[in-house]
């Protein structure tokens, strides 16, 4: 057997382990570690879950018996495992603390794996050098088990950075089995499910989230920047407005009133646009009681800002800046690569800026005709069908040509888009263009999804109120927000404004296939 630092390298790699490459003595140790105890990398049908909690249950008991708290205490640390690695120095004492990530007990020493979402660090103990008690306690320790150790740092022979173990504290006993430690969780509705499993077996899911965490601060910051004011509005509201959509409802038993989660703050954030407030933003949670599917999750983090004296084109210059920094401080520039479940690349989505910008109308007479536009409604329906377009009967004019742009334009364009000039019944809080038959705003495509919609916000009263009676359909005293109506009479600046769809946003910067995957507790129909 060739038994070179080399061979025992590629041989750790295979069976996706890094980090127990320590010099030659400890490879053939590995080496013969995995030929007696293949059982814990693949279990056998005999060691079902419930025997396995059963065996860690009585560790547990042990523990208890010699006089430790299974379930610790505070403890104080020096570092973390994952900055101890980025800045590490042999020599160095620390004190770290996280889950056993992976194990490996050769008789006489012991080399582990200890960390957190955020990295980990490898610890190195010696048996030998524990009294009778400590070593009857270490026997207790399982993969997943929190603990605290304390050491001197040093690199093996193989440049590992490792802590010499002089002491460790139990801190949480772990009574259920670890995910696979070589091929992580692996089945998707369980990883959703179960996000705590995913994110202790899935370090790719832990470092999406850590993304998401900070792309949300860099937001914040680039807001902050320039001059915007973070602030936080109703989401318990008696009238849901700001979007057309349905509506969680809900009951306030004190009040003795009907309230709804809000579907869009943007009522709220115009109020505060008249009460003198220049640029504002929120970022926060909306609730739309409608379908869920790949791109649509009935809760989901949305950031609205506006701007006065504003209009639609700036804040699409705004996105269009913001997107860009975060995807060059994030995603390493400017090209993002979306990949199958393979890992094979399937589109690289080109954020170079100065972004597209096309009419509504011209793109939509690309897909469906030049002549789209001339013909009649009954016309256009029948062009729909052609396309293998589904209508409902009850459509209007405006959503026919809607779907067509969805079906057709939208979900066919990858590389960024600002659509512009889209019909004025599509949005009724926007401001009309000259003519009143479009209106001034844009629709940010990219991925096949909107991201972003922005406006030059309707300022005018007696328009505003006209324009959401009609979307009301007859449910005025219902869907139409009379006090906002009433707000805007004080007097609204011209303004711009924009929505971004966060979950949307992050999934197309991360290359993430599903916003399930982006959300760390997404909705999911309960299991019978």
């Amino acid at each position: 057997m060739n038994t070179s630092p080399r061979l025992i390298l590629k041989l750790n790699k295979k069976s996706g382990v890094y980090s127990f490459s320590h010099d030659m003595l400890a490879g053939l140790a590995y080496i013969n570690y995995c030929k007696r105890d293949m059982s814990e990398a693949t279990p056998q049908p005999q060691s079902t879950e419930a025997e396995l909690i059963a065996v860690r249950r009585e560790k547990l008991a042990k523990l208890r018996e010699l006089g430790v708290d299974p379930f610790g205490a505070r403890f104080e640390t020096t570092v973390t495992p994952a900055d101890l690695r980025a800045d590490f120095t042999e020599g160095r004492q620390v004190t770290t603390a996280g889950r056993i990530i992976a194990l490996r007990d050769m008789g006489k020493s012991v080399f582990f794996s200890i960390g957190d979402a955020h990295g980990s660090i490898q610890g190195y103990l010696s048996i030998k050098g524990l009294d009778e008690t400590q070593a009857a306690i270490w026997k207790c320790i399982d993969r997943g088990d929190w603990i605290g150790v304390s050491g001197e740092t040093f690199l093996t022979r193989t440049g590992e950075p490792t802590i010499k173990v002089d002491s460790f504290t139990v801190l949480s006993k772990s009574l259920r089995p670890m995910p696979d430690k070589f091929h992580g969780l692996t089945d998707r509705e369980t990883k959703y499910r179960k996000r705590h499993l995913d994110l202790i077996g899935n370090p790719e899911s832990a470092s999406l989230f850590i993304t998401r965490s900070r792309m949300l601060a860099e937001i914040r910051s680039f807001l902050h920047e320039r001059g915007f004011l973070e602030v936080e509005t109703p989401m318990l509201q008696s009238v849901a407005g700001g979007a057309a959509a349905r509506p969680f409802e809900t009951h306030h038993n004190a009040l003795g009133m009907p309230l709804t989660l809000r579907i869009a703050p943007e009522l709220f954030l115009k109020r505060l646009l008249v009460g003198g407030f220049t640029k504002v933003f929120e970022l926060n949670r909306n609730f739309r009681n409608e379908g869920i599917s790949r791109r649509h999750n009935p809760e989901f983090t949305m950031l609205e800002a506006y701007w006065a004296f504003s209009d639609f084109e700036e804040m699409a210059n705004l996105v269009e800046e913001m997107t860009c920094h975060l995807a060059q401080k994030f995603c390493g520039g400017l090209q993002i690569e979306h990949k199958n479940e393979e890992g094979e690349v399937i589109r690289t989505i080109n954020l170079e800026r100065p972004w597209k910008r096309a009419n509504y109308h011209d793109l939509i007479k690309g897909a469906a005709g030049e002549d789209f536009f001339e013909i009649t409604p009954e016309q256009r329906r029948t062009k729909c069908e052609e396309l293998g377009i589904q209508l409902s009967e009850n459509m209007e004019d405006y959503e026919v040509i809607q779907q067509v742009f969805e079906k057709k334009v939208e979900e066919h364009t990858f590389d960024p888009c600002f659509v512009t000039r889209v019909a004025s019944e599509l949005i009724p809080l926007a401001k009309v263009t000259p003519g009143g038959k479009t209106v001034e705003v844009y629709e940010l495509i990219i991925n096949g999804q909107e991201i972003s919609p922005g406006y030059s916000e309707l300022n005018d009263p007696d328009v505003q109120k006209q324009r959401l009676e009609h979307q009301a359909g007859g449910e005025e005293e219902q869907k139409v927000d009379y006090d906002f109506i009433e707000t805007l009479e004080h007097g609204m600046p011209p303004a711009g404004g924009i929505g971004i769809g966060i979950d949307r946003l992050v999934m197309m910067l991360t290359g993430a296939p599903t916003i399930r995957d982006v959300v760390l507790f997404p909705l999911l129909k309960k299991k019978d």
